[in-house]
């Protein structure tokens, strides 16, 4: 999955950035306050994607 994909979903469901680190980016969703670390890779497995969805309730 594209990483620009991975975040327009996490936008759709509410989430939102909460910093830039190093080589990860941090995505929180404030209706539940879980964070999640998502790596600044331009493609995403699919496995790790939806890993990160399910984490931050945006399935």
């Amino acid at each position: 999955m594209k990483r620009r994909d991975l975040e327009k979903k996490l936008r759709i469901a509410g989430c939102y950035l909460k910093r830039e680190g190093g080589s990860h980016s941090l995505w929180t969703n404030p209706k539940n306050g879980t964070t999640e670390t998502i790596p600044r890779h331009t493609e995403i497995k699919e496995s790790l994607a939806k890993k990160i969805l399910k984490s931050l309730s945006a399935e």
